[in-house]
């Protein structure tokens, strides 16, 4: 991946880029279309609860409130299914949506569909993950720097004891290209820096598959001797630490997560988990329908503003890309984080099995 500066740098603390300034007026000369468009969104799985809880209803929001509630969203949901996805994407290059906005379940096994949906004049805007074919644009986060603040945090976790400490590695799908740089930039804090014990790669994300994965580390690390577990995103680490659990452990050692998930900072809270890797789904989804909304109507000027990086992926080089910036959520930001931003309430947090344990971090 090669990236330049991007504007979400000089605007991090925003919620929108359209709050930096960097999003024009609807000045432009000549709109490719009007309001009346249909933006299809392709989503990967319904195991990862971020998608079917934020990702879609944030941008369905923000795709009616760009076009005056005349443009619609068509929605589908692969259900963690590559063929199912590429069916979904060829219906809806064949019921002509303007443009389409894709999370892939494979990279690679979506580019067919990604070059049918370009002989047809529809443009595709990669989302979350970086497809392959000629697509137009990607959103995403620097997802690098994901893995990054994963491992540094382990080795934060585990202090002066470290360099002799046992950890598992429990990586998300290698069909996943974003799998791939999560765990660069977690080796890149992890390596000579801790003893990786165990490393997994986890078909599709799936709690089940990381589950039985835990189960067999424990069976050869030990559980006594596992200082600690890298965990790609929070649903794989919930799965971890139920495992955990039914092993006997009566001290969860510290696992990391991705996403934020309502129960991910639940777990975080009471201590179970030791933190999430919060990427503002607001942020995410409402900057790639702006995106997409845009490229359709032939908005140039407010497209360039939102695309100031470069990435490039094994069939393209140079792809326009915004890449969002991310917080380690820990206990002791967890106010100024996904509640500041509106994502959760304190009432949804701090439920009654968790009320003692965020009272005692000040969370009311």
């Amino acid at each position: 991946m090669r990236t330049v500066p991007s504007v979400v740098a000089v605007c991090a603390s925003a919620l929108l880029l359209s709050s930096c300034g960097v999003v024009g007026s609807d000045t432009e000369v000549s709109p490719k279309k009007g309001d009346d468009i249909t933006l299809g969104l392709l989503l990967p799985d319904r195991d990862t609860s971020r998608f079917d809880r934020f990702d879609y209803p944030l941008i369905k929001q923000e795709v009616a409130t760009l076009t005056h509630g005349k443009g619609k969203v068509s929605y589908a949901n692969a259900g963690a299914s590559a063929k199912r996805q590429s069916e979904q994407f060829r219906q809806m290059v064949a019921d002509k949506v303007d443009v389409i906005l894709v999370d892939a379940v494979d990279s690679a096994a979506i580019e067919p569909a990604v070059r049918k949906a370009k002989d047809a004049g529809i443009p595709v805007i990669a989302y979350d993950r970086l497809a392959q074919g000629p697509i137009d644009a990607y959103v995403s986060h620097d997802n690098e720097l994901v893995g990054e603040v994963q491992g540094r945090s382990v080795v934060q976790a585990l202090g002066d004891k470290a360099e002799s400490s046992k950890i598992v590695m429990m990586n998300g799908s290698p069909a996943d290209p974003n799998t791939a740089l999560f765990e660069k930039g977690a080796h890149s804090e992890l390596d000579g820096k801790v003893v990786i014990a165990k490393q997994y790669d986890t078909r599709e994300w799936l709690p089940s598959v990381a589950k039985a994965h835990m189960k067999e580390a424990i069976a050869s690390v030990g559980l006594n001797n596992i200082a600690a577990v890298y965990s790609a995103n929070d649903d794989m680490a919930g799965a971890v630490i139920d495992e955990l659990k039914a092993a006997g452990a009566t001290k969860i050692p510290p696992v990391t997560g991705q996403d934020a998930t309502l129960a991910a900072v639940q777990r975080v809270v009471s201590g179970e988990q030791y933190m999430t890797v919060y990427k503002s789904f607001l942020l995410e989804a409402t900057n790639a329908a702006q995106i997409a909304v845009y490229k359709v109507q032939g908005r140039d000027l407010q497209f360039d503003a939102l695309i100031r990086d470069k990435v490039d992926s094994p069939t393209q080089n140079d792809i326009p890309s915004l890449l969002v910036p991310v917080v380690a959520l820990t206990k002791d930001n967890i106010e100024q984080t996904v509640i500041k931003d509106g994502v959760y309430t304190t009432a949804q947090i701090c439920t009654t099995p968790y009320a003692a344990d965020c009272a005692a971090i000040g969370l009311k």
